[in-house]
């Protein structure tokens, strides 16, 4: 668990069957105006999987100070030569107190704003690869607090309004994800987190 005086986040990762590597790969940071976290599934499992989430995280942790479409952008350019990947990144701006999100392929997310309204932003379908994209960000404003989660194909989580219910801190919903949501059959990987 990471823990600053504005944001605590608890990740948990783990390989498809056992391998040596995973192929999701994951960067956050917190600085004095913003926080930023990107989760990257590259396609299919193992080593080829890996540098391609890997190069997603590099870029993202190299460049975090740029704005999410510029990042989506940056993220696809990295993917060029290697195996493709599904990107998902948020951004949140303590000053302005606005979320941004934006996420091609199966990354999920989730969260909770002021109300007790779970907000789902819509992902785009497909990948990046390298390929020319239009990247487009959702942004939601915010008053107070924030509780999110962000997870990867491996995992198959049902009832999320239950699981993120903002009374819980989030180590207990990452222990009831954990025992609840097994996952064994792909590689998998969530962060929750909750900014106060």
């Amino acid at each position: 668990m990471i823990e600053d005086n504005r944001v605590k986040v608890v990740k948990y990762q783990t390989a498809k069957g056992g391998q040596a590597v995973c192929g999701d790969s994951y960067f956050y940071h917190t600085t004095d105006q913003y926080f930023i976290c990107v989760l990257a599934d590259g396609l299919g499992s193992g080593v080829h999987a890996n540098e391609a989430s890997m190069a997603v995280s590099q870029v993202i942790e190299n460049n975090h100070h740029l704005d999410v479409e510029t990042l989506m952008k940056l993220s696809n350019d990295s993917l060029s030569s290697k195996r493709g990947a599904a990107v998902g990144i948020v951004k949140i701006d303590f000053d302005a107190k606005e979320l941004t999100y934006s996420c091609v392929g199966n990354i999920r997310f989730f969260f909770y704003g002021d109300s007790e309204k779970l907000i789902y932003p819509m992902p785009v379908s497909g990948y990046l690869s390298g390929k020319r994209q239009v990247f487009k960000a959702q942004r939601f404003k915010y008053q107070n607090e924030i509780k999110f989660l962000m997870f990867s194909d491996g995992y198959n989580i049902s009832g999320i309004k239950k699981i993120m219910n903002k009374r819980l801190p989030i180590e207990t919903t990452a222990e009831l994800i954990k025992s609840e949501f097994p996952s064994n059959d792909d590689d998998a990987t969530f962060i929750i987190g909750s900014l106060h």
